[in-house]
């Protein structure tokens, strides 16, 4: 894989205490890959992670699960065919 371009950072701390480096269009502020220090846990090590959003086809894959399922803002509804938390 390779990543092309500039993106602006900002970091968040997980519950478990790892670091995730989310990367950013500086123009139109989408979220296009994120990084995760798996200090805490290596399976997370060296890990980049795309959004589905981020490809130009809708349809490209489906969500097979849902994680963290209990923190989603109550408007939001989950549905389809798909393993929750």
């Amino acid at each position: 894989m390779t990543i092309e371009g500039q993106s602006k950072t900002f970091v968040k701390v997980a519950d478990s205490g790892n670091r995730a480096t989310f990367h950013f269009c500086p123009e139109c502020g989408s979220d296009v890959y994120y990084e995760i220090d798996g200090k805490f846990d290596d399976k997370f090590n060296d890990l980049v992670a795309i959004p589905l959003g981020a490809f130009d086809d809708p349809f490209f894959l489906t969500p097979a699960f849902s994680v963290w399922e209990s923190r989603k803002h109550d408007w939001l509804e989950i549905t389809g065919e798909v393993e929750h938390d």
